[in-house]
Order: structure tokens, then sequence, then C-alpha cells
């Protein structure tokens, strides 16, 4: 099968979430299956976009309403896992960031024309490429008129029989704009218009529901939670259900491996855990200035609400109140305010608890590889890596039962069970369960054997890739 992904993101040349880790290894495992599949990604003029050999490709123009917009496609040349191409269009994608103006802190003014112009640009080249799609599989709002377009554009008919998929990484983003904004889309038979619309205003996510031939989520778990609830889309998936689907996210397996890993310290494997996380663990505490004697609970992600950052002060607080001994790391960029109060705790709790309020990748590993428990008391987690990646270097998971984080963290106190699980989104439970790490750590034999457990577990993209192929067959062959 040919199969072309177009995202907003793709790991490592351009990510700021789980959604750039996915469109980055997906790919890889498909052509590992002796299948053909490519990615196609807007030229961010980051560093690393900037820095890699490119070729280019093709140079034309595509409407964006009435107006034609000039671009170019470039072969990413030093991309080895997959054929990668990144479409330059003037005055919307040369800057650095993704959403973000790193300057100012802000989103981007212009996403709609952004994402618009790049999805219109994506399908304009393909039409014309040698490269014949037998699937198209779009990736959350920003490529989710892709699917729209395939179907009711008449200047993409020659995509009408060609099966497009939408994966929703997280359903709370939709890419709203007006109604009145579907003129900047290439001509379409107006009598369709409701497909674009949800609630008065043009849906991107809720136009690729209604037109995606297959609606995919990264769990299953997640699946049923957007069918309760996705921020007003909820009703129209309960209509979709039949063609919606959750397959839980894998990792890159090479990437994520403490036996190879380059970022850490020390290289380990399961039977050598126990010294290799020792080791590890004594260069994040002094990096972190923490006490190495003590179980060390990290923190890697976005500090937002809804990946229950708010949550983390109070509960580093009543631990340290009521003399846990354990200590607390945190890494990551997010709401300015819990910057500060971020801040303001390290050095109120010097030795005890330490940050660094940053994007850091490197770090990020060595904290997998050092810690001893991983924090995610997330509101919302769709499927979530980073407990994925933690089980990978030993690091035992404590999350809030929800979404992704209950279909792959199994309780202790469940048979076979390897991590901590709670319930409520509260600083009470949430303290319980620091609670209950602590005394596993202290039965010594216990933590290391669930240790070796996590580290036998296999969340590798092999199984999830399997999903997939069934999926993109079934479409064909309908």
């Amino acid at each position: 099968m040919n199969i072309v992904h177009i995202s907003a993101e793709c790991y490592p040349y351009a990510k700021a979430g789980g959604l750039g880790d996915v469109v980055g290894a997906l790919p890889k495992y498909l052509n590992q299956s002796r299948h053909q599949a490519m990615v196609i990604l807007p030229y961010y003029y980051n560093e690393r976009l900037r820095d890699a050999e490119k070729s280019l490709v093709y140079e034309g123009q595509a409407p964006l309403g009435v107006e034609p917009f000039a671009f170019r496609v470039y072969k990413v040349d030093d991309s080895k896992d997959f054929d990668l191409y990144v479409i330059d269009i003037p005055g919307r994608f040369d800057r650095p960031g993704i959403y973000i103006d790193p300057w100012s802190g802000h989103a981007y003014w212009d996403e709609k024309e952004r994402f618009i112009s790049y999805q219109v640009a994506a399908l304009e080249w393909l039409k014309i490429e040698d490269f014949k799609p037998d699937i198209i599989h779009s990736h959350d709002h920003h490529t989710a008129l892709i699917p729209f377009m395939m179907g009711q554009a008449f200047r993409f008919e020659n995509f009408r029989e060609t099966p497009s998929i939408l994966t929703i990484h997280n359903g709370e983003y939709q890419g709203r704009y007006s109604r009145d904004d579907y003129d900047l889309l290439p001509a379409f038979n107006l009598e369709n218009i409701g497909l674009l619309d949800w609630d008065g205003a043009l849906n991107s996510l809720a136009a690729g529901i209604k037109t995606a031939w297959s609606v995919t989520t990264v769990s299953e778990g997640y699946m049923e939670e957007l069918l309760e609830y996705c921020h007003g889309l909820e009703q129209l998936l309960r209509h979709e259900k039949e063609k919606t689907i959750g397959i839980v996210n894998g990792i890159d397996s090479d990437v994520w491996n403490p036996e190879t890993d380059q970022y850490i310290g020390h290289n380990y494997s399961k039977k050598s855990s126990k010294t290799g996380k020792s080791k590890n663990k004594k260069i994040l505490c002094n990096e972190f200035e923490v006490d190495p004697k003590s179980p060390v609970f990290s923190f890697i992600g976005r500090l937002v609400r809804e990946k229950g950052a708010d949550l983390l002060p109070s509960l580093i607080q009543k631990c340290s109140e009521e003399g846990v001994d354990a200590s607390f790391i945190v890494l990551g960029t997010g709401d300015p305010s819990l910057h500060e109060v971020f801040d303001k705790l390290s050095d109120e709790h010097f030795g005890y608890f330490d940050t660094r309020l940053e994007y850091n990748e490197q770090l990020a590993h060595q904290i997998y590889a050092g810690s001893d428990f991983l924090l995610m008391p997330s509101r919302v987690e769709p499927c979530g890596l980073n407990q994925l990646y933690a089980m990978r270097y030993g690091t035992i998971p404590v999350v809030r039962k929800t979404g992704g984080l209950a279909d792959t963290v199994k309780d202790l106190h469940e048979k076979s069970g390897y991590g901590i699980v709670f319930d409520e989104f509260s600083v009470g439970d949430a303290y319980r369960a620091v609670e209950r790490g602590v005394e596993l750590f202290a039965e010594k034999a216990l933590f290391k054997k669930k240790v070796e457990k996590v580290m036998s577990l296999d969340y590798s993209w092999r199984r999830s890739t399997e999903k997939y192929i069934s999926l993109y067959n079934s479409l064909i062959k309908s």
C-alpha cells in the first residue's frame, strides 16, 4: 500500500506534543511492514528543518479563496525511515514556531490561513505526483479538512475514491472559524456546505469526522470518552460511531531504548536495571539537587490544566508538610502563572523539589532513566506516551485513571499489576498514590520485580501498526 500522512507535526523535525511522536513513528513501522508510507509536513523555519538537506521537487500555485498563493515542495533528504516532504508557503510558515510565536508566547494570528493553505497545497501537489496514494491519513484539526476536500472539491475530484482516515489526537482543539470562511476552500457544491458546519461555525474537526471514511483516536478508552464528551462534538461522534475505532499509540522502541540511548548517562538493560538506574539517578539528582536516597517522582510535559500540572504544587506542598520521604522533579513549559508558582516552590523546598521550566529532549530521557516514578495526574489524556516511555526505562507510572492511561497502566492491586492508578482528580487521591509509591519503594525486592515487569511490557508500534494495516486494507476492499 501507498500511505500518505499529512500532519502539522513530525518528530524529530517539528514536535509540540504526542502528535509529533506518532507521525514520526507510525510511517517508519509501516515501511518496516513492507508498505510505502510518506509524510507531508509544513516547512517551519526552525533550526532542524533549515539545516536539513533538502531537494526541491515541485514549485507551483494553488488557490486560497480567489487569491492564488505560491508554494514549494522539498524532499528532506536526511529523513531515513520514511520519505518526508515539507511544503514551503512564504508568509505563512517561514517562522520558527509550530503554533506559538516563541518571541511573544502567543498563538499565531493567522492559524486559519496557514493551515487551510497548507492542506490545499498538499492535495494540489499530490494530484500531480507520481506517488499515487492508496490511503490518505490526516491528523487532528490542522489537516481535518483534507477528507472534505477529497470528497467535495471539484479541483480534487480524482481523490473521490481514495480512502481517507482522520485520527483525533486531541478533541479539545477543533479549528473553529466563521461559517463564511468556506470561501477560502476550493470550489465545491454549495448544497453540501452543511458538511463544514457545526453549531453555526466552520468546524474543521467536525467536517473531518463527517467526511473521512474512518475516524480513529489514540486509545480505546479515549474513544469511549469522546463519545460521552468531546467539547460539543459528542453527538456527531455518536452518529458516526460505526466508522470510529480506538487504536492505542505505541512508542518507537529504537529511539526509546535504555540499552542504546545516547541521551542518558549510563545505558542498561532489564538485567542490569538496578545498577543502571542507580547510576542515572545519581546524575539526575545532582542536576536537580534532590536526595538520591529518597524515591524520585517526576513530571514531564506541558504545564497546562489538561495535564493536571496545576495539581502538582499543592501535592508537593502537602507531601512536604506531611513529611513524606520523597523528592519531586518537574520538567516542562506552559502556563506562565504556573511557572511563577513552580519557581517559588523550588525556592521554598530546596532539596525536596526542583524544576526546569523548558523543553529539553535530552534531559527528558535522563529523567525517564533516573526517576523511580513518573507522575501523570491528567484531567484528560487521549493516549499518553510518557507513561510508555517511563516503563521502557523501568520507571513506575503513577497515573490518574483516564483515557489511554487507564488502557495502558494496570494497578498494583490487580493481578499482574505494575503501576499506581488513582481515580479522582484531587490532591487527596494523588497524595495517597504517592504514599503507595513510597511504600513500594521501601520493599526493595518487590520494587525491583515491578521495575523488571514494566521493562518487559511491549508497547512498541509493531502491535499498533498491525491494527492500522488491517484498517487500511478493510477500507481499500470496501
